[in-house]
């Protein structure tokens, strides 16, 4: 079967890919960067130059696919034109969907992220949880704009179906959305040295091939017009460093870091980009979201689509191992 992927050189796209490939398809991939486009030259992978917000290279691209995947987006925790990230997140993904109805594509499979579902108090948030009244980032509140007007689509030209991830790690290219691999790789190098606040806040982490799997799941079962929570293990920030800690076998010390004193440094990092050009390392917004439980609940998908994920502990030790591995 032919398959398209957008956002192919990212680090969900580029498992995504891989696994498609290894499963007899081929793939169209979508691509801008050349240098970038390398990770993915593999037999049965045909390369199609070009963006989501240029209507005909997706045309060229999407045509004689049966599936699509939309994974591309802007994930930066900063950018001076925000408007770009609307464009990038909101009118490119429907130019995508727009684009496979007009090449005859069945299924379109969304990356979204759960980060929209806003942060949790004492009970797990899910798909229908309220939706907050307001977001810390641009990327958050940009894809919320976008499931609005894909949630309940009753449309089925194409069908599509929308999914949520959580904190995504694992093997893979070391890009802005693998930022957790990139702290654990840091830690291991003894680069990252603090928890923010007292480290007990919790969030969700997922290993990327089970991320990868519950893709695949959504386009073989997922119902168009819902959307699917695709989550690991809720857990804190002094639990996510004790399992690197345990699988490096590296005790580097970590100071906990006060939120005021965070905001204070992301602030001026934040005023320095906005004459720099330069992204910041971190953003006040993203210090604030440090302070809340992000604990989120992936029964829907389990239910039904059969998604089931490996524990942090377990994902933590294979991404450990392959830190290692590539640094030999």
């Amino acid at each position: 079967m032919k398959i398209f992927v957008s956002g192919a050189t990212g680090f969900i796209g580029i498992q995504l890919v891989k696994r498609l490939v290894s499963e007899g398809h081929e793939v169209h991939a979508l691509y801008r960067s050349e240098s970038k486009a390398d990770l993915i030259r593999l037999p049965d992978v045909k390369l199609f130059k070009g963006d989501i917000l240029d209507k005909a290279s997706l045309d060229r691209a999407l045509e004689e696919c049966e599936q699509a995947y939309h994974t591309a987006a802007f994930a930066g925790v900063w950018s001076r034109d925000q408007a770009l990230v609307f464009r990038l997140n909101v009118d490119g993904a429907l130019n995508v969907i727009e684009a496979a109805g007009r090449q005859g594509v069945r299924r379109v499979v969304l990356t979204s992220t759960a980060g929209i579902l806003g942060p949790s108090e004492q009970i797990a948030v899910h798909e229908s949880s309220p939706a907050p009244g307001s977001f810390f980032t641009d990327y958050e509140a940009s894809k919320f704009q976008l499931e609005q007007e894909l949630l309940g689509r009753n449309d089925t030209d194409p069908e599509v179906v929308i999914v949520n991830p959580t904190r995504v790690y694992g093997p893979g290219y070391l890009s802005e959305s693998n930022s957790v691999t990139k702290m654990i790789k840091q830690y291991m190098e003894g680069r990252w040295r603090f928890i923010p606040g007292k480290g007990k806040s919790s969030g969700n982490y997922v290993y990327v091939e089970d991320v990868v799997t519950g893709h695949l799941l959504a386009m073989l079962r997922g119902k168009p017009g819902e959307r699917y929570v695709l989550g690991g293990e809720n857990i804190s920030y002094n639990q996510f460093f004790e399992h690197i800690r345990e699988a490096s076998g590296l005790r580097n010390r970590l100071f906990k870091i006060p939120l005021w004193i965070m905001l204070s440094v992301a602030g001026v990092m934040k005023s320095f980009a906005r004459i720099s050009g330069r992204p910041p390392l971190i953003v006040p917004e993203l210090v604030r979201k440090f302070n809340h439980n992000w604990i989120v609940s992936s029964e829907k998908a389990m239910r039904d689509l059969g998604y089931r994920a490996i524990d942090a502990r377990k994902g933590i030790q294979l991404t450990v191992q392959w830190i290692k591995n590539s640094q030999s």
